[in-house]
């Protein structure tokens, strides 16, 4: 078995840094020991923390870990199910009874399993600041009255945070604690996690990362450090690459701790990582969802997973629990996937044998595809997608509206979508050199959609 080889590691990851602009990243390698031996843990840090005053990243210093913030308030209602609290399939209107959604066919029918597996058709963006009270996230699902309903309830994936703050929202009517109290109660204690936290307090007494809109030789530090505290259950947690990877081996020891205290059942563990619902794009993130988890087929090989993305920060997290390893990222630029598929397709080939799928490109020779059938505006309440043809090639207009365009002073962008197979597309965003998948489909019923960045959004009529 070839062992993690330490001098190499920190020498590629402060390569690729380099190559890439990234100011500062953290990366952690977890291989579970065999046969009574002990695990193998790496970690380092290279950059800084901030380009502005040049504190140097360490690997002790905190860091948003945004999204994957989901897998861990799942882990905590996977516990409330053990206690018998309530089932995957209670709806959640049982649980919160003041619950007010648009559609009150929702409001009745919408359980706790929809919420999990992003598919109750909720707005997912919906990122409304209810104030630093521990009433935020009441506040919060109280605001969703108004939220915009973009897909039928169970008719499809749409990537959906406001759902995961309502999860934290019932893990406080559940266990009378603020998320921020429970999580740390269910999970940072029992873990022994000592440098993860939920608020900017507990993050200012370590050093921490903070986010950079661009990176390079002229780097742009984001001008707000965190997200409201509305959205903490779907993505405010801080920490750094070795407690991440001690949530991890959770999941990948049937969820015991390392000292063998039992966080969650073997069999809930078990279900969080199991297929729930199919992606109608499966390149981006994973071709299915579970628990919490997104589910990836890496030639054969079942790894699982979940990114983060805050204002500046991305985070990554990924498991191949039939070679008992792991591996977590954290990166302070907005966008850190060709440094992730580096280095992650270079550690899981090196320590496991197993080869990523190849990355997402355009074809080498042009695909002609009609790309009439799909001309039109596609909206929902934070974002609007027009698609139309200029000089007889597809194009694609975003205009972010909302919260979050406010703070990244965000303005329309207008790109080419390249053609690949009939209704998928590439597209470039963010200035890389990264391309992303554009799908088109159209549900059972008819409903024509558009699937880009996880996102489902549907298309206007006249």
């Amino acid at each position: 078995m070839t062992t993690i080889n330490h001098a190499h590691w920190e020498s590629r990851l402060a390569e690729l840094v380099a190559q890439y602009g990234v100011p500062g990243a953290q990366l952690g390698i977890l291989r579970l020991g065999t046969d009574g031996a002990d695990d193998e843990l790496f970690v380092t840090a290279t950059g800084v923390l901030h380009a502005g005053t040049g504190q140097p990243a360490t690997t002790d210093s905190v860091w948003q870990i945004g999204s994957i913030s989901k897998v861990w308030t799942a882990t905590v209602i996977m516990q409330l199910v053990d206690e018998g609290r309530f089932t995957l399939d209670t709806p959640v209107a049982d649980i919160l009874t003041d619950l007010q959604l648009r559609d009150p066919d929702v409001t009745r029918e919408v359980t706790v399993r929809h919420l999990l597996t992003h598919s109750s058709g909720v707005d997912g963006d919906v990122f409304t600041d209810t104030g630093r009270g521990d009433d935020a996230l009441q506040k919060y699902v109280a605001a969703l009255s108004t939220a915009a309903q973009n897909h039928p309830l169970g008719a499809t994936w749409s990537y959906c945070n406001s759902g995961y703050s309502i999860l934290g929202r019932i893990i406080e009517v559940v266990t009378g604690q603020t998320w921020d109290a429970a999580i740390k109660e269910k999970l940072f204690v029992p873990l022994g996690l000592t440098r993860t936290g939920t608020l900017p307090e507990e993050a200012m007494v370590f050093a921490h990362s903070v986010g950079h809109l661009k990176g390079g030789d002229e780097p742009v530090v984001a001008p707000v450090w965190a997200l409201p505290r509305s959205v903490g259950p779907a993505g405010l947690i801080n920490s750094t690459v070795a407690e991440v990877l001690a949530f991890a081996r959770m999941h990948m020891t049937g969820g015991r701790a390392k000292d063998g205290t039992a966080v969650l059942s073997a069999e809930s563990t078990a279900a969080m990582s199991a297929f729930q619902v199919d992606c109608p794009e499966k390149i981006l993130l994973g071709d299915s969802w579970g628990l919490g988890w997104f589910r990836c087929d890496w030639n054969g090989h079942r790894a699982i997973g979940h990114d983060g993305n805050t204002i500046g920060q991305t985070a990554f997290l990924r498991l191949l629990p039939e070679a008992g390893i792991a591996v977590a990222l954290n990166a302070n630029i907005g966008s850190a996937i060709p440094l992730y598929r580096d280095l992650f397709g270079e550690i899981f080939e090196e320590l496991a044998g197993v080869a990523l799928p190849p990355r997402f490109a355009v074809p080498a020779v042009p695909v002609q595809v009609d790309a009439t059938p799909y001309t039109g505006v596609y909206r929902r309440e934070s974002v609007n997608l027009e698609v139309f043809l200029e000089d007889g090639r597809p194009m694609i207009r975003i205009t972010l509206s909302g919260p979050v365009a406010q703070l990244e002073d965000a303005k329309p962008e207008t790109h080419p979508l390249i053609p690949v197979e009939e209704a998928l597309f590439a597209v470039q965003l963010d200035g890389s050199d990264a391309h992303y998948p554009v799908r088109f489909y159209t549900l059972p019923t008819g409903e024509a959609y558009i699937h880009l960045g996880a996102r489902a959004t549907p298309k206007q009529t006249a």
